[in-house]
């Protein structure tokens, strides 16, 4: 995972935009510097905005220590306080017990977090990512729909909120991502979807083709599903709102 950015853009705002995509977190994961404040000058012309991004210490997945690694205990405190995150350790060393522990504690904060909004009668799947983060899936009988909220930024907060509770409490940070009745799994098909057709579009026609506005992690899902492709490459353009993916034929 790469901890920092440097953006280059019209505006703060688009340059931050950009930066968090390119590094796949939300802005609460991050802090940010400006470089450069945009600037329109008759003899200079337009100059844009450089903003540098970096990720916090707490949501760096594969940090390691200059310092010496205290190697007495497991990481996990006896006395009931939380014991400073672990962030030097690769989460793909922890045993299973561990990983258990963690797992436990997330759904339990979870199921504190769900309580909050007064939803009854749900329950918590818990299954392993493709990227080897675990997934808490919450299903009910009712409409679960105000978990997800409007683009997906409900569900968005209640991930990076159970993520840090978990990991000060536990001591150790563990990718985890948050769904709802697979919302999530549901839209990355279908984003993946969307990226491939307007990829092959781009192939038959040589022209680019603007994809509509979506959210940081959805633009990050187009560049990957177009990776690889052949012929193209896809780049985000706009700003807040109505930042997009062009899809260019290479």
């Amino acid at each position: 995972m790469e901890k920092e950015f440097t953006a280059t853009a019209e505006t703060i705002e688009a340059a931050l935009d950009e930066a968090l995509e390119q590094l796949g977190v939300q802005q609460d994961a991050v802090t940010y510097e400006i470089l450069e404040e945009p600037s329109t000058s008759f003899f200079s012309g337009n100059r844009p905005a450089v903003v540098k991004v970096t990720v916090r210490a707490d949501y760096i997945q594969e940090l390691r220590s200059e310092k010496d690694i205290d190697e007495e205990g497991d990481g996990f405190s006896e006395s009931g306080e939380s014991p400073a995150p672990d962030l030097r350790r690769d989460y793909e060393d922890l045993s299973d017990e561990e990983i258990d522990a963690i797992a436990d504690e997330a759904t339990k904060v979870l199921k504190e977090m769900v309580n909050y909004f007064e939803i009854d009668a749900v329950s918590i799947d818990e299954y392993e990512g493709d990227e080897g983060e675990i997934i808490f899936d919450i299903t009910g009988e009712k409409n679960l729909a105000l978990l997800i909220g409007r683009h997906g930024r409900t569900i968005d907060a209640l991930q990076v909120l159970m993520s840090s509770i978990t990991t000060k409490r536990c001591g150790i940070h563990y990718p985890l991502s948050v769904d709802v009745e697979g919302y999530r799994h549901r839209r990355k098909q279908k984003i993946t979807e969307i990226a491939t057709r307007a990829g092959e579009r781009c192939v038959r026609s040589h022209r680019p083709v603007p994809l509509k506005p979506m959210t940081p992690y959805e633009r990050r899902l187009v560049h990957i599903a177009l990776r690889d492709m052949k012929g193209v490459t896809s780049e985000s353009e706009g700003a807040g709102a109505q930042r997009h993916v062009v899809v260019f034929p290479s």
